[in-house]
């Protein structure tokens, strides 16, 4: 799980943005060997939660597609350029900021996703999902002030049979016991 030259082997890379735990990136990266993750969070603490959730989800299993990375995604284009490429991005129940002074700090903000423009690759995806309904409602409004096109969208995920290949997160499985519908959705950057 050391730096980003470790994922130059060919095979696509996929991001998620504010881990947190990282039960998320423990579960999906060893499901799919195939595929290198780069898990990012502000937070050293919880890289290191992170880290052990990810070595536990191994067990005796050689970690070779997983980094984790400390930085602040706001300033995220100070080590990625066009010359990384991303296949897929993932935002799971990032901060919502709702305090209309805070929004743009928002992980799904129209400049934030143009950030991620530079270095996701051309018909690229982000998978977005959240509790929060104002959240939501707002980042539907920046993908499309920023040019990127949403391939699927629900106001109810846990009642969409086959909108994607689920990993039930922390939040969304305690949010979800409070009776609190998970939104979702894929956008793809277009050409």
């Amino acid at each position: 799980m050391n730096g980003i030259e470790h994922l130059k082997n060919g095979q696509p890379i996929h991001m998620e943005l504010g881990c947190g735990k990282g039960i998320f990136a423990a579960k999906i990266a060893v499901r799919n060997p195939d595929i290198n993750y780069m898990i990012i969070d502000i937070k050293s603490e919880m890289l290191g939660l992170a880290k052990r959730n990810i070595e536990n989800e191994y067990g005796e299993e050689p970690i070779d597609n997983v980094i984790l990375m400390s930085q602040e995604i706001a300033i995220i284009d100070n080590i990625m350029n066009e010359k990384d490429v991303v296949d897929r991005i993932y935002i799971n129940f990032c901060n919502p900021w709702p305090k209309r002074t805070h929004q743009k700090r928002r992980l799904t903000h129209t400049q934030l996703l143009e950030k991620y423009k530079v270095f996701l690759k051309k018909d690229g995806e982000i998978y977005f999902k959240t509790d929060d309904d104002e959240l939501f409602s707002s980042s539907l409004k920046y993908f499309e002030e920023a040019g990127y096109d949403i391939l699927k969208k629900t106001y109810d995920l846990h009642e969409e049979n086959g909108f994607w290949d689920n990993i039930v997160t922390e939040h969304e499985e305690m949010f979800s016991k409070e009776g609190i519908k998970i939104k979702a959705l894929i956008a793809v950057l277009g050409k």
